[in-house]
């Protein structure tokens, strides 16, 4: 009983010390560079982040906009996940090539798929511009200042756009405490290489979506294309694969718990600062409305899907969006309740007023920031709550909205569009969009999934609507709206285009598809949005204060800003968790989970029988470790939305992973970061190498890749 005692009180000492919290900005890496070593790094903070030679920032990826991805061959090919490049599996694919089940992978580059409308960004310079953007700002009022700002952001962009290659951002951090400049050179030409099917890609579906164990080799490959001068490029026949600064190294050999583990990537969002009310709020209102209303399009779509395989390819995107929130919110509030985070946020106000009580400058500056933050939410919550039904409603409700949307945006600028010449441009664009839209829309799903979602919204936001919604029931507008909208048929929008002028824009008014979207968004960007706006920017201005005041009264503690989509770094251990009392994670999962969930019968759990072709024989080639093949694991990184497809990389700067994914007790670090249960999931780099060498004989891509098993 006391070795046993032992080795559990070793196990969560462990655990405890090699979590880390944060999302650091590479070009501040060395200031955390003796913590990463007695951690294990063994690289300088040189060779992660230069902007004076290549480094492993430059085979970092910022991946649609929204992903990332790594550079894995000096030809350009990168690795993301599954989920990132789906929408674009989804489009390559139909009924006569069905990529989606059966997966896709290019012999030669002239197989390779383009993607139009799709970018790869790669970080050239992260440059601090505090003191620039806010020259001239002292003593300003609010309004003067933000136009202040805005003109010195302008002028630096300006200045710093030397070269036509390169895009300028500048971002705030900390609420404004700080500004950076991120330089990136945006590639135009993005090919999909190759994918593994669904019943890899997407393993497990949405019953192991956020729960661990995960057995989900969720990645695909894509390709790099630029001019002959390797420099972006628009997508042209005779572009050529990309000479990348940087690629990554791929280690295949051996893993354990405690294995240094760096993610690489571009986490999404994060709110670290939230007053306590507010979390309480979301918590306890916000969140659970969204997850009703969530819960109503998926009950339609997955039905849908489950019933038609031309449905499924049609919503296979669609359906993983929306159904990727929906989990990620329960497991959120599941672990938010579970760690008491609204006490713990509440003792740590009470803990900042005491230390400003204890300086008089700090008083005046920060003593009653919290009190002020918090009547503010108070005062504030509804419209955050509407603001946050009516985007759940108009963004992600029936899709016919989305039609509504680009009439809307012609209506209102026809004459400045008919003026400019841009009418006709404009007109043919939303023409072409419309093959793309209706390819992959159903009528009859879209009324059933209106039926439920109007009549929720009603309910929740009946305070908040014109009058003129509320005069019929949902029934009524249902009714008329599919049968008699041109918003749901592809033929009465090509025609509506082809005829449009000022009086058809008067006429389209009494559609009544139009009629309830142009309604409901005048409502909300009249009503809701302004008063919304200004709460935001009153609350960012106390939180810019209650920052500044965090990094001054509590220096030793570790700050970092919260994650904006920009290139950040986070570092820990491969180690397992202990979520609840009583419960032990293991860190890694392995081949015979995959065949054990699927003999359970769930459909989520759906293989190829080549699956069971290989694990019969036990051909895990050369990516097996002591008669395993490992498919996933965790690892102590603080990661949220955004960073999906970061490279995983070991303490020599190599690949060990792919980063996909959180466990749903980890969802909650987007708000709170807890050592003791949030972990990433990773794809182990050797499961992706085995899939695509042994289970998909794609050699040619095997070839690419440095890969060593040192």
């Amino acid at each position: 009983m006391k070795k046993l005692s032992l080795f559990f009180s070793i196990y969560f000492l462990t655990i405890f010390s090699y979590a880390e919290e944060g999302m650091l900005i590479p070009s501040l890496i060395e200031a955390f560079q003796s913590d990463m070593k007695a951690k294990g790094m063994k690289l300088t903070p040189d060779q992660i982040y230069s902007i004076n030679h290549s480094s492993l920032k430059d085979a970092v990826i910022h991946f649609g906009g929204g992903c990332t991805a790594e550079i894995i061959s000096n030809q350009g090919l990168i690795l993301t996940n599954h989920h990132c490049g789906y929408s674009q599996i989804q489009q390559h694919s139909s009924i006569e090539k069905d990529y989606l089940k059966n997966g896709f992978w290019a012999t030669n580059f002239s197989e390779e798929l383009a993607n139009p409308g799709l970018t790869a960004s790669r970080i050239v310079s992260i440059e601090d511009v505090t003191k620039m953007v806010l020259f001239g700002t002292e003593g300003l009022g609010r309004l003067e200042k933000f136009q202040k700002i805005a003109e010195n952001i302008e002028k630096i962009t300006k200045d710093k756009t030397t070269n036509n290659d390169y895009k300028i951002d500048i971002q705030d951090f900390d609420y404004g405490n700080s500004y950076y400049c991120m330089t990136s050179e945006v590639f135009q030409d993005v090919r999909l290489v190759g994918t593994p099917p669904n019943s890899i890609g997407k393993f497990g579906g949405d019953t192991d979506n956020w729960v661990w164990p995960r057995h989900t080799g969720d990645f695909s490959i894509f390709r790099i294309y630029v001019g002959p001068n390797n420099k972006p490029a628009p997508y042209s026949k005779d572009n050529v694969p990309y000479k990348p600064l940087h690629s990554l190294t791929i280690d295949a050999g051996k893993k354990q718990n405690g294995d240094f583990t760096m993610v690489y990537g571009f986490p999404g969002f994060t709110e670290q600062h939230l007053v306590s009310s507010q979390l309480k709020y979301i918590v306890e209102k916000i969140r659970p409305a969204q997850i009703s209303m969530r819960e109503k399009t998926l009950s339609v779509i997955d039905s849908r899907m489950r019933a038609s395989d031309a449905i499924r390819i049609k919503y296979a995107a669609k359906q993983a969006s929306i159904a990727n929130s929906y989990k990620k919110w329960i497991g959120q509030i599941q672990g938010l309740n579970e760690l008491k985070a609204i006490s713990i946020k509440e003792n740590y106000e009470t803990k900042y007023i005491e230390r400003a009580k204890s300086n008089d400058e700090w008083n005046n500056r920060y003593g009653n920031i919290i009190e002020r933050m918090n009547l503010l939410y108070d005062q504030n919550k509804d419209i955050e709550f509407a603001n946050s039904i009516y985007a759940e409603y108009l963004f992600y409700g029936p899709e016919i909205f989305k039609q509504a949307k680009a009439l809307v945006e012609i209506l209102n600028n026809y004459q400045t569009l008919e003026k400019s010449g841009e009418l006709k441009s404009k007109i043919e664009r939303n023409k072409k969009g419309l093959d793309k839209f209706f390819k992959d829309y159903s009528i009859e799903l879209d009324q059933s999934l209106f039926n439920f979602l109007h009549k929720e919204f009603i309910t929740h936001m009946n305070n908040k609507i014109p009058n003129d919604i509320l005069k019929l029931t949902t029934e009524d507008w249902s009714s008329k709206i599919y049968s008699k909208s041109i918003l749901t048929s592809k033929e009465k929008m090509m025609n509506f285009y082809s005829n449009l002028n000022s009086k058809s824009l008067k006429k389209l008014k009494k559609d009544p598809g139009f009629k309830l979207y142009f309604t409901l968004i005048n409502y909300y960007r009249g009503q809701i949005i302004p008063k919304f706006q200004e709460f935001q920017l009153n609350m960012e201005e106390l939180l810019k204060e209650y920052v500044d005041g965090k990094q001054k009264m509590f220096p030793n503690d570790k700050h970092w800003p919260d994650a904006n989509s920009t290139l950040r770094i986070t570092y820990g251990k491969i180690e397992g968790s202990t979520p609840k009392d009583g419960m032990v994670y293991q860190a890694h999962s392995t081949i015979d989970g995959i065949i054990e969930k699927n003999k359970t019968g769930n459909p989520d759990f759906e293989l190829l029988p080549r699956m069971y072709e290989l694990y019969n024989k036990k051909e895990f080639g050369n990516y097996g470790q002591d008669g395993e093949l490992w498919v996933c694991f965790t690892a102590s990184n603080h990661t949220t939305g955004g960073n999906s497809g970061s490279p995983v990389i070991n303490e020599n700067g190599e690949l060990i992973g792919i980063n996909f994914d959180r466990t749903w007790e980890s969802t909650m670090s987007d708000y709170m970061f807890d050592p003791g249960r949030c972990r990433n999931v990773v794809c182990d780099i050797r499961y992706v190498l085995w899939v695509i060498d042994v289970y998909a004989g794609a050699k040619n891509l095997i070839q690419e890749m440095n890969i060593t098993r040192d």
